[in-house]
């Protein structure tokens, strides 16, 4: 029998956490929500983020859902309480996951202006580790980057030279990416840092913490990753978003264009 999940992200971000959990089983029948219409998440404030969180709950109601995975980090920091509270099944998030695999004292934290601003990851990591400090820097243009059709790689480089410097000032041991978005550049940021320090994609903690509650059977582990029962949707542009999904994941699929406003 397989396991309803729901993702969800303002856009592309949310495939690195798909692409970590259908590396590790195949028993997964995935509904995956890219709130195309407001994205990006990370330049709005607090209030929006938490009225948006609202009406992904009632859009995943009637889906049956087993499980859902939070890919999307400013929404993690903004309103986990009203997912948890709202949702009704487990929800596995992307921050409190990761925070639980830092190893190091210097940690750097790459994510959008508003992640930055509630500074949740500064606070849930220093809560757990004594002597820890964490080094925050706000990426405001790297989701617009990475959200293009086709990135622009130059630019890309750019910002990263931009973002990178003053954490790299610090001495940091470990760079948490804290933005789902991030990890789908991760070869353009690796070139930009020196080798000693660890870069962490929080997606694969987030994925072991779900594969630790639900366990994997024999027969449903896998080690080729599978799109086949993954089903998309969208708030809009579901042609532009066709092209992502096949730029990034190099597959074919339908794209559904939902409303998750009901003023709309």
């Amino acid at each position: 029998m397989k396991l309803k999940i729901g993702i969800f992200d303002s856009g592309v971000g949310g495939f690195t956490i798909l692409n970590s959990i259908l590396k590790t089983r195949r028993d997964l029948d995935v509904f995956y929500l890219a709130d195309t219409k407001r994205v990006p998440f990370g330049n709005k404030d607090f209030k929006q983020i938490r009225s948006i969180a609202k009406e992904i709950c009632g859009w995943f109601e009637d889906k049956n859902l087993d499980a859902l995975l939070v890919a999307c980090n400013t929404t993690n920091a903004c309103a986990l309480d009203i997912l948890e509270n709202y949702i009704g099944v487990p929800v596995f998030d992307l921050i409190n996951s990761v925070s639980e695999i830092v190893t190091k004292e210097k940690i750097g934290v790459l994510a959008t202006p508003m992640t930055i601003k509630t500074s949740y990851y500064k606070k849930i990591i220093e809560s757990k580790i004594k002597n820890v400090k964490v080094f925050q820097q706000a990426c405001p243009e790297f989701v617009h980057e990475i959200e293009k059709t086709k990135p622009n790689l130059k630019k890309l480089n750019a910002l990263s030279d931009l973002y990178l410097n003053s954490l790299l000032k610090n001495d940091i041991e470990e760079m948490i990416l804290g933005c789902s978005h991030y990890p789908l550049i991760f070869n353009v940021l690796k070139n930009k840092m020196p080798s000693n320090i660890k870069i962490i994609d929080p997606s694969v903690a987030l994925v072991n913490k779900f594969n630790n509650s639900f366990l994997i059977s024999e027969n449903s582990s896998c080690t080729s990753i599978s799109h086949e029962n993954v089903k998309f949707f969208v708030t809009s542009k579901s042609e532009i978003f066709y092209k992502k999904v096949k730029y990034w994941l190099e597959i074919n699929k339908e794209i559904r264009l939902v409303n998750l406003r009901t003023n709309d």
